[in-house]
């Protein structure tokens, strides 16, 4: 024998209100499963497996191999942070300062600092650098700073020649920021 289904209706006659699908609105409240998992979490931190110390290496083997500090790698990018730096004095360029950021930044291994007194002469001393290292093959990654003048960035990757007008190396002060970097002058 087969079942059918029947039509429950209310006392005045009307079917019940359809539901929306989605299911039952959900509140802000925490219901009971939330509550009673959230009692089973544990309330501290699991703990931390000790470190056991390494045996001593005996004398007459090598120690294990590790990268080798910023002073023995092979240092590709310091002719070309010259070369910019000796671009720029021959536009006029004043306080030429190569900063060596290895090991303190990721995304560069020096910075070349210079001072001009225009915008126009910052302007000339960036596309010198730029002349100069594409005739060497050099790619930059990109520029800013024309428009204005003030501050002149062109990145090459592993440089990045700073072009800034006196006002807006005073204000910026990477050498202050970057103080902890070794230096050097470069002069005509």
């Amino acid at each position: 024998m087969r079942k059918t289904a029947v039509k429950k209706t209310s006392p005045k006659g009307k079917a019940p209100p359809k539901r929306k699908k989605g299911g039952p609105l959900r509140s802000k409240k925490p219901g009971r499963n939330q509550i009673a998992q959230a009692r089973k979490l544990p309330s501290a931190a699991p703990k931390k497996k000790a470190l056991r110390p390494r045996a001593p290496t005996p004398p007459g083997t090598a120690a294990p191999a590790t990268a080798a500090p910023p002073e023995e790698r092979p240092d590709t990018a310091r002719p070309r942070a010259l070369d910019i730096a000796r671009a720029g004095l021959d536009k006029q360029a004043e306080d030429v300062l190569v900063l060596d950021v290895r090991g303190l930044t990721s995304y560069a291994d020096y910075f070349v600092l210079m001072t001009a007194d225009s915008d126009r002469q910052a302007g000339a001393i960036a596309d010198t650098v730029d002349e100069k290292l594409k005739a060497q093959g050099a790619t930059k990654v990109g520029v800013e700073g024309y428009e204005s003048g003030r501050w002149i960035l062109v990145d090459y990757g592993d440089v990045v020649a700073h072009v800034f007008s006196r006002e807006a190396r005073g204000f910026y002060d990477l050498e202050g920021l970057w103080a902890d970097a070794p230096r050097f002058q470069v002069q005509a």
